[in-house]
């Protein structure tokens, strides 16, 4: 089946290109349990998009291959998340206070107003471990029955894993991401969100993020691959 999609220029990473975790929870939409989406090219916004629908999910422009999504297995022990509070102290030392490779980021950009950007700014409480911040979805990012969408809880898995790996403000852009989310978050929930790295072989650097609960609860999962830049 193909139909086409448009990324709206408000969800933007980088200028000009859709971030990279909503990007892949627009592909993921109406699959089941676990996805991976790998990113070949940058996907432009405001720019009808060819999705073809078969065992998996692929996104063109034009004939360009933008986007593969297709069904997958996430096995990843994410470490305990800090309490709402602790995570709120930690995303005062956001990294991105101070330098920001992508600053008008619809996820963690520094220059996003509130009710506009995610404004997750994920901090570290220390050196080499792991970065959190708050986070509580607006209910303009519910659909039915005041639930978050899910794209928007993929996009909240994506920047905390650049954050939790890239040192000195290096530029990185996201490769692949394996993903799987709890589609039953609600709009005004106090969640947590996490990032912690994993490992680096040249241009890539592998991490992962969750979302927690207040409870502890995981609610969403992502392991990550970013390409240097």
């Amino acid at each position: 089946m193909t139909t086409h999609v448009m990324i709206d220029s408000r969800f933007n990473g980088p200028p000009g290109a859709g971030n990279g975790g909503y990007c892949a929870g627009v592909a993921a939409a109406g699959m089941e349990g676990a996805v991976e989406v790998t990113l070949r090219k940058p996907l432009p916004v405001e720019r009808a998009l060819r999705l073809e629908q078969g065992d998996g999910v692929r996104l063109f422009d034009g004939d360009t291959l933008l986007l593969e999504a297709q069904a997958a297995a996430v096995a990843l022990d994410a470490p305990a998340p800090p309490s709402f509070a602790a995570a709120q102290a930690m995303s005062r030392g956001f990294a991105g206070f101070e330098h920001h490779p992508f600053p008008a980021c619809f996820v963690c950009g520094s220059a996003r107003a509130a009710g506009d950007g995610l404004r997750i700014f994920a901090g570290a409480a220390g050196d080499g471990g792991i970065v959190s911040a708050p986070w509580v979805p607006d209910h303009e990012l519910a659909g039915c029955r005041g639930r978050v969408r899910p794209e928007f809880i993929w996009a909240a898995l994506d920047c905390p894993g650049y954050f939790a790996i890239a040192h000195g403000g290096e530029k990185a852009v996201l490769g692949r991401i394996v993903g799987e989310v709890d589609s039953t978050i609600a709009a005004g929930e106090r969640c947590v969100v996490v990032g912690w790295p994993i490992g680096r072989s040249g241009r890539k650097l592998q991490a992962g993020t969750a979302i927690f609960d207040e409870s502890g609860t995981r609610r969403g999962v992502s392991l990550q691959t970013w390409i240097t830049i």
